[in-house]
């Protein structure tokens, strides 16, 4: 079974929100375990607030999310035409380093990573990025 749902969004603080109902909502309708949704509305939420505060600067642009469903797996593409980045090109954070030594931020993207089995990055041909984050083995039962 493959199935997918589209939506765009404001590259505004104040749509986080709305991008988290977005992907529940998807993922509720196709029993998602409640773990594995967990999981993603984390993940995306962290890779969206990046693309909001990093790629657009908190200036505005527009973020689209796709949730598509194949088998037991899903992904959550974010597209956005902020400025290219890579974000599986950075360095894991010292995680032994003493919470009052560490840099300020930084985690998100160890989190994305902890969240999801895979992280795919492509930079558009029309100059924006693409991110692919997928989870394994999310239907319940």
């Amino acid at each position: 079974m493959v199935d997918s749902k589209t939506s765009r969004f404001s590259a505004d603080l104040n749509n986080l929100s709305k991008i988290r109902r977005f992907v529940e909502s998807a993922a509720e309708i196709a029993a998602v375990n409640p773990d594995a949704l967990d999981d993603l509305v984390l993940a995306v939420d962290e890779a969206a607030t990046n693309i909001i505060v990093h790629g657009y600067q908190r200036n505005g642009g527009e973020i689209e999310i796709t949730l598509r469903f194949v088998d037991d797996a899903l992904t959550v593409k974010l597209r956005d035409d902020a400025p290219g980045f890579d974000p599986t090109l950075e360095a894991t954070p010292d995680l032994e380093l003493p919470l009052d030594e560490r840099p300020f931020g930084g985690m998100g993207i160890y989190l994305i990573r902890k969240f999801t089995d895979q992280m795919i990055y492509t930079f558009t041909p029309k100059g924006g990025n693409e991110l692919v984050l997928s989870k394994n083995r999310v239907r319940k039962g």
